[in-house]
């Protein structure tokens, strides 16, 4: 960021919302590991296991549940679980990346913000905090509608190809490696050769 602000003034800076996502699902797991493991007043200790084998259920879209996930979540649901409320308040934020008008946004994320901060989820409200420090640039998102979806695509391809070769003797090979499995290229032999 320092960088984009020093060398480019001019552009805006747009925060990618599966990063951020990525940081209400880690708060999300970390108030489910809270709950299941506390020492005091825990779900284990107790003698009950309702959180065991959840994690994923939590930290998956609901949309790609299956059937048996769908009516597991429906027993859970009215348990009255912090995990719960912490899962709420991550779907909650989901609805920001519907909205194209700035002030709506803004007035929709005062309330979000004051729902995470009051919650006593420690690890949501850590994460609301954060957000709020990077409000303007996620902000812009609405703006510009750009994730680096495809960047991160072509390094997770790149990353396999590194790791597939077990290293390169030199740079030239790596260099050539990528372009062979990620350049795109039509291979099919062509007739005016």
């Amino acid at each position: 960021m320092k960088a984009v602000r020093a060398l480019l003034p001019e552009a805006d800076i747009v925060h990618d919302k599966f990063h951020i996502a990525k940081y209400l699902g880690e708060a999300v797991d970390a108030v489910r590991k809270a709950e299941h493991k506390a020492e005091h007043k825990g779900l284990m200790k107790d003698g009950s296991d309702v959180l065991k084998g959840t994690k994923y259920l939590w930290l998956t879209n609901p949309a790609n549940w299956s059937d048996e996930q769908k009516q597991q979540f429906k027993e859970l649901k009215d348990q009255g679980l912090k995990v719960g409320r912490a899962w709420s308040i991550k779907e909650m934020f989901a609805d920001l990346w519907g909205y194209t008008y700035e002030k709506a946004a803004r007035n929709f994320f005062r309330k979000w913000y004051w729902w995470a901060t009051h919650s006593r989820l420690k690890p949501v409200a850590g994460v609301a905090h954060m957000l709020k420090r990077h409000w303007e640039n996620i902000l812009t998102y609405l703006k510009h509608r750009i994730t680096n979806a495809t960047a991160e695509g072509l390094n997770s391809k790149i990353q396999q190809v590194k790791s597939s070769a077990r290293g390169f003797r030199n740079f030239e090979n790596f260099r050539i490696a990528i372009l062979f499995f990620c350049g795109k290229l039509n291979l099919y032999p062509h007739k005016d050769l």
